[in-house]
């Protein structure tokens, strides 16, 4: 799972967990530690030979803390699978539009609103995909043409596949 904490995103993977000594794996490192988590929020971490207090105070949603540690504060998101693609879509339409329409996850194409030739707008929708029991429309940021459709309607594509070509008007 990805966690935000402030600007900075962690992959982090649970291991194994036994008692309140727990693996974990953050950006690659593995970690062994000791956490004993109270009723009130507070946490006692022991790592290294080295212990940590924090108090932790769960958000609205249940997937936002605050960690206060050491004097300082940090707020945390844990990010499921659709924030991670809502974040991902949102850099990608910020983006200069791309030569290529590419799948942003595995997912299913819905519709195909476009054919080889067709002259495209920015704002034109190209596609709409199903990820996650979530529908979005694909749309191109410039001025285009349609040079190649590599799918069809109810297709199941993979992560990165190519989906449409396009000509960039120059």
């Amino acid at each position: 799972m990805e966690i935000q904490i402030g600007n900075r995103l962690a992959e982090v993977t649970l291991l194994s967990k036994e008692g309140n000594n727990v693996s974990i794996e953050i950006d690659g490192k593995i970690y062994h530690v000791d956490i004993c988590m109270f009723a009130n929020g507070q946490v006692s971490i022991l790592n290294n030979g080295l212990s940590y207090d924090a108090t932790l105070i769960k958000g609205d949603t249940g997937k936002h803390y605050r960690v206060a540690l050491n004097y300082s504060n940090y707020e945390i998101d844990m990010l499921d699978s659709q924030a991670k693609y809502m974040r991902m879509r949102k850099k990608n339409d910020s983006e200069k539009q791309a030569d290529k329409i590419k799948a942003p996850m595995p997912c299913k194409i819905v519709k195909v609103y476009v054919e080889p030739g067709q002259q495209l707008q920015p704002g034109d929708i190209v596609l709409t995909i199903e990820a996650m029991k979530m529908q979005s429309n694909i749309s191109v940021s410039e001025a285009c043409t349609v040079a190649e459709v590599r799918c069809a309607e109810n297709d199941s594509v993979m992560a990165e596949q190519v989906l449409v070509s396009l000509n960039l008007n120059a």
